[in-house]
């Protein structure tokens, strides 16, 4: 099968926000807790932060960590996080049906931000909170001092402000699981008062609504027309999520869930347009994908998404009621969830013009490329590593495409064999393209064509293939599954292994 991509200089996306290449961490599982603080052991610090976690984050470069959730931030007080550690009262976490200790907190959190090199991105609770704890939030994270909430902060032993620039308004409130659901007018209501504290607080926030999460939720888009009409002149940022799932549809369909991708982010845009035209405003409001990535439920009663209309709470498998922090959601990925993932990342630089945050969900240990054991041993999942060449590589200005070639049947429609996207680097005088083959028994030729660039040269081929797309990585066997060097083809045409994520190095 041949594929031909045509690339022009002058007809570009958009350039690729530093915060497309964001993740998260909440309180759930282990994430926190095991997962980025580990106190008093040789691997972690003097603050209880795991360096071998710090370490590995370090390399992502990502833009910023969206915490503390998540299910968990909608009956989250932050005050009993805040203050000497053994002054912290240990609560009921309803979420996750666990115990949270609030040995982490927001100072915890912000100062481990700063150690590797992120933006926290603070979700408030609009769920069981007020309007008047998130603008309180917001006075302890980011006013100097002479107040009471911002000098209980030095109090804390944290002199300097911490200016979060980025905050979330509740997560997914237009679900029945979240612990105070609301309705879509009476979230409204509640986000654009939080919102106008929040701003009287610091003009200088960006604030994020919480827009439909999911398709099969009978308010999808619906509610985004009620809670846009009413948060329009206080919003920067209108949240969705989306998670895909292998749950026996084929591997062809799972694989090109980049396409189902692709719908849900042009049904957010196209809300945000409708919302601009019918109050004849001009706001150029940009889509933050906070929650994304493959959720198999491989720890969760529940044998898809759709089974989560008109849930009132999660029932996990591997966790009784009341723990600390147990051992819950650590997802083991496959090869073929490594190059769905691959392929979303794809679609993520096709909509660069409408996505300027997009956190993968989550970081560490829960539904994550990265995990932990209690050893101090860190172990990179399949999925790791297209999201890490991502990260890497794809940084610059996305150049639009016209694709001629074979495609495939499915029942989102057909869809091109090979999947592509090119980011054009100026800096370095490189274009970089990412290609996923869906072929899943034959390679596929692929032929970029570059107008306006002279005559570019493919310098390196990466690639993440293998014959057993069930393929897992373990802390036994640790590159089972990694990225892998191919000698770059002296031709204008390359050949991609079949069922194969790559990246395509061209030096102009």
């Amino acid at each position: 099968m041949q594929t031909e991509y045509v690339f022009d200089r002058d007809f570009t996306v958009g350039d690729v926000n530093d915060k497309v290449w964001s993740s998260f961490t909440e309180h759930l599982g282990r994430s926190i807790y095991g997962g980025i603080y580990d106190p008093g052991k040789p691997f972690s610090d003097e603050h209880g932060f795991r360096n071998d976690v710090k370490s590995v984050v370090k390399g992502l470069d990502l833009g910023v960590v969206r915490y503390p959730g998540g299910n968990f931030v909608s009956n989250y007080n932050w005050k009993d996080a805040i203050g000497p550690k053994q002054g912290r009262r240990k609560t009921m976490e309803f979420a996750w049906s666990s115990i949270e200790t609030n040995q982490f907190g927001i100072d915890d959190f912000c100062q481990w931000a700063q150690e590797v090199g992120v933006e926290p991105m603070i979700a408030v609770n609009l769920g069981t909170g007020s309007i008047r704890d998130a603008a309180e939030l917001v006075e302890y994270c980011n006013h100097d001092s002479g107040t009471y909430w911002s000098d209980l902060r030095i109090k804390n032993g944290h002199r300097e402000p911490y200016n979060v620039k980025y905050w979330c308004l509740g997560n997914e409130m237009e679900g029945s699981w979240q612990a105070g659901h609301l309705s879509a007018e009476d979230y409204a209501k509640k986000a654009r008062e939080a919102a106008k504290l929040m701003k009287w607080v610091d003009t200088d926030i960006k604030l994020v609504v919480c827009g439909s999460s999911y398709e099969m939720l009978d308010a999808y888009l619906e509610w985004d027309r009620i809670v846009l009409r009413e948060c329009l002149p206080y919003i920067d940022y209108v949240s969705t999520h989306y998670y895909t799932m292998n749950h026996g549809q084929g591997d062809l369909e799972f694989l090109s869930s980049w396409r189902e991708l692709d719908r849900h982010i042009g049904n957010t845009r196209d809300a945000i347009a409708f919302t601009n035209d019918k109050m004849r405003g001009k706001k150029d409001l940009k889509i933050c994908l906070d929650e994304w990535n493959v959720w198999n439920f491989q720890d969760i009663k529940l044998d898809n998404m759709e089974q989560l209309a008109g849930l009132t709470t999660f029932e996990l498998t591997s966790a009784g009621k009341w723990e600390q922090h147990p051992p819950i959601l650590q997802e083991k990925y496959s090869l073929l969830d490594a190059l769905t993932v691959g392929g979303m990342g794809i679609t993520l630089l096709d909509n660069v013009d409408s996505v300027e945050i997009a956190c993968l969900a989550q970081l560490i240990n829960v539904i994550a490329p990265i995990t932990t054991d209690e050893d101090g041993n860190v172990l990179k999942q399949t999925i790791y590593y297209p999201f890490e060449a991502l990260t890497q590589y794809a940084r610059g200005t996305v150049l639009r495409s016209s694709v001629h070639g074979d495609d495939l049947e499915t029942t989102m429609g057909r869809v091109p064999v090979i999947h592509a996207a090119a980011v054009h680097n100026r800096d370095a005088r490189e274009i970089r393209i990412f290609a996923l083959n869906s072929d899943l028994r034959n390679p596929a030729e692929f032929s970029p064509v570059f107008r306006g660039f002279g005559s570019p040269r493919l310098v390196r081929h990466l690639t993440l293939s293998g014959e057993d797309l069930q393929a897992r990585n373990t802390f036994d066997k640790p590159d089972s599954v990694v990225m892998r060097s191919m000698a770059p083809a002296d031709g204008a045409t390359v050949e991609l292994p079949a069922a194969s994520w790559n990246v395509l190095i061209y030096s102009e």
